[in-house]
């Protein structure tokens, strides 16, 4: 296996939750070493969200592999020196405090320029250090509304928020590729620049579709699994109970669809559905023609069906059936990561470079790297006592 493009790579973060921790995970991933700077006492908060993973946080068990956990107390008054310490052979810093908290400890990106000029700042925020939301909680529900997510989510009748964290995941990438791009920059040019990412700027541009489309002076409808400018789109129940997603994209497809799997070719040149622009006009009767054709064929059939006319389809699967999909077996996307309550089954991330195997390290306990690290910074065993006397770590 080659060495993965980022080893040798140091990043100090000070970071709970999701946004950040996902951003240092990805580096993680490609060989940085990650040190996790925690609270003294309880840590990174998303360690208490549950214990589903034999007794872990399943966001932290998800989030956290492959770092070092150090614990600090960020307001005593020597907690300053450490992490001048830390940051002296630092080429990452990052940070998701809350709004304000990073400039009141000295860690905002000014002022530490100005101390390490090679080292890459990546703040993490809501809304961005500057306007009317500068100061406001961005907690991931509360950034979708904002940015519009949930006026496009749900059924007809009832919004809703979607499933997974997308403010923070999306706030996350930016941010990991944004440091990669200062890393790239920096060896280039020999110039650190800071990397500056607000959840709320991510997720508007994922929403940048809609908000193209809304130039049309229609807004985006909810639509459930359909799609509001494409049709037949969306789930049609079995015979048996299981949904199938269909998606038909062209005029060839549709023909297809219509002679294979609905058995009238004539369908394809109905003047209610001639064209995908007529279908959607007409799609409470192009939806009833469907619902009908796949009430009569179990799951298999109407899958048999499907494939032989070529119609795109998928299974619309519980969390269950996802962990043990065929296709993320077959291309041995599982393995194991060690923690402190044992073995822990993990995906391995997307993405490495080919001849690279992903750096898959275990989860650490709460401050379980901090004497390691203080020791490799030139701290005593008398100063790491004296640190613990007074609950500075």
């Amino acid at each position: 296996m080659s060495e993965l493009p980022l080893h040798g790579t140091i990043v100090v973060s000070l970071e709970q939750a999701v946004a950040a921790p996902f951003a240092t995970r990805q580096l993680a991933d490609l060989g940085a070493r990650v040190i996790k700077v925690e609270r003294r006492g309880d840590g990174d908060f998303a360690r208490g969200y549950d214990g589903s993973v034999q007794g872990l946080s399943s966001v932290f068990a998800w989030l956290n592999r492959s770092k070092e956990s150090v614990t600090l107390d960020l307001k005593h008054p020597d907690a300053p020196g450490v992490l001048r310490r830390l940051l002296a052979d630092a080429d990452v810093f990052v940070q998701n405090l809350a709004p304000g908290a990073a400039a009141r400890l000295g860690l905002d990106s000014d002022t530490l320029a100005s101390v390490h000029p090679d080292l890459i700042v990546c703040d993490i925020s809501g809304y961005g250090a500057s306007g009317p939301y500068r100061d406001k909680r961005a907690y991931d529900l509360l950034v979708q509304g904002e940015a519009g997510v949930i006026s496009i989510t749900g059924s007809e009748d009832a919004p809703a928020k979607a499933g997974l964290s997308v403010a923070d995941i999306a706030g996350a990438m930016y941010a990991y590729s944004g440091i990669v791009a200062a890393l790239l920059h920096r060896h280039r040019t020999g110039q650190a620049r800071p990397v500056e990412v607000s959840l709320f700027e991510a997720l508007t541009e994922w929403m940048g579709y809609p908000l193209y489309y809304a130039q049309s002076g229609t807004q985006p409808q909810r639509m459930g699994t359909s799609h509001a400018t494409i049709a037949p789109y969306g789930a049609f129940d079995t015979r048996d109970g299981r949904p199938l997603l269909v998606a038909v994209q062209n005029q060839r497809e549709w023909a297809r669809l219509c002679s294979v799997v609905l058995g009238d070719a004539g369908l394809a040149t109905d003047e209610r559905f001639a064209s995908n622009s007529r279908r959607v006009a007409n799609r409470r009767a192009l939806d009833a023609l469907l619902e009908r054709r796949f009430a009569e064929l179990d799951g298999k059939q109407a899958v048999a069906l499907l494939e032989d006319a070529q119609i795109a389809y998928a299974r619309v699967n519980d969390i269950d059936e996802l962990a043990a999909h065929e296709q993320l077996a077959a291309r041995g996307r599982w393995c194991d990561v060690d923690s402190p309550v044992g073995a822990v089954r993990a995906l391995l991330p997307p993405g490495v470079p080919t001849g690279a195997r992903a750096r898959m390290d275990p989860i650490p306990a709460l401050g379980e790297h901090t004497e390691t690290v203080l020791h490799g910074l030139g701290y005593t065993r008398d100063d790491i006592d004296r640190m613990r006397a007074s609950e500075l770590i």
